[in-house]
């Protein structure tokens, strides 16, 4: 099993990412989306780094 192949084909991108929302009922730009994304990794790297002190 090569890792790094089944990361990057289970990694989020934007374009699924606004496709998630608008199921949800929230209409975003791909921009949007690119955003929230970008937050989200954020938080979850802080998240990680707060957990492992």
């Amino acid at each position: 099993m090569d890792f790094e192949k089944d990361y990057n084909a289970s990694k989020l991108t934007p374009k699924r990412a606004m496709a998630m929302l608008r199921e949800e009922g929230l209409d975003v730009s791909l921009e949007q989306a690119s955003e929230i994304l970008y937050i989200l990794r954020k938080l979850a790297t802080i998240a990680m780094i707060n957990h492992l002190k």
